[in-house]
C-alpha cells in the first residue's frame, strides 16, 4: 500500500462504506483536478473524510443519518482530521448513460437525482464506478489538517504515515465477493 495516498470523500459516504452499506463510489473528479477529470492515482488509499458539501437530501432516506452523525462530530475550522479506514480498488468501471446508472441505483446510498447530476456534470466524461474492498483501522488516527489537503480535488498526499497493519475487512471474503459479483452481473460484466 502507498501509505501516503488518500481519496477525499464525504464523511457520510465513508461511514456507509465502513458499515458495509455499499462497496462502491461514484466519482467524476473535483473542480480543481489537475487533469480536469477523475483518474485512479492508486489502487490502495486511505479514505479522507470531507464534511463541507454533504447534504441529507442528496442521500436515500435510509442513509441520511450518516450525514447527521458526521456533522455532529465535525468542528468547522478544526485542524484535525480523523482517518478510520483504507480501501483497495478492486475494479473500476465507466458509466456512460442513465440506463447503466439506473442499474446500480440499488447498490449505493445516493438519490437517483444526485447520481444523475454526477453523471451529467462534465458531460463528455464518464462517471467512474469504483468497487472498493474497505478495511477499518483498529483505531482512529487523527492527523493535522494542512493547506495541501484543502481544495475540491479527489486525491491528496498525506504528510503523516499511518499504520494500517491491524486493519480488518469490513465485509468477510465471501460476502464481499457475492456483492461484487451481483453488481457486475447487474451491469452485464459477468454472466
Amino acid at each position: 500500500m502507498n501509505p501516503s495516498v488518500a481519496l477525499k470523500e464525504w464523511a457520510s459516504a465513508i461511514k456507509a462504506l465502513e458499515m458495509g452499506d455499499q462497496i462502491l463510489l461514484l466519482r467524476k473528479g473535483g473542480i480543481s483536478e489537475e487533469t480536469k477529470h477523475f483518474q485512479m492515482e492508486s489502487s490502495t488509499f486511505y479514505l479522507f473524510p470531507t464534511f463541507e458539501h454533504q447534504r441529507k437530501d442528496l442521500m436515500k432516506e435510509a442513509y441520511r443519518h450518516y450525514v447527521e452523525e458526521s456533522i455532529a462530530v465535525w468542528k468547522p475550522g478544526s485542524d484535525l482530521v480523523p482517518i478510520t479506514s483504507f480501501a483497495i480498488a478492486e475494479q473500476e468501471l465507466l458509466i456512460h448513460d442513465m440506463e447503466e446508472l439506473l442499474k446500480v441505483q440499488p447498490y449505493h446510498i445516493w438519490t437517483e437525482q444526485f447520481a444523475e447530476e454526477r453523471l451529467k456534470w462534465k458531460k463528455t466524461q464518464p462517471l467512474h464506478l469504483i468497487i472498493l474492498r474497505v478495511y477499518k483501522l483498529n483505531r482512529e488516527i487523527t492527523i493535522p489538517m494542512v493547506d495541501s489537503y484543502t481544495g475540491c480535488r479527489s486525491w491528496i498526499t498525506l504528510e503523516d504515515e499511518i499504520a494500517s497493519d491491524r486493519a480488518i475487512p469490513v465485509l468477510d471474503d465471501s460476502t464481499f465477493l457475492q456483492r461484487k459479483e451481483e453488481l457486475l452481473r447487474t451491469l452485464g460484466k459477468i454472466e
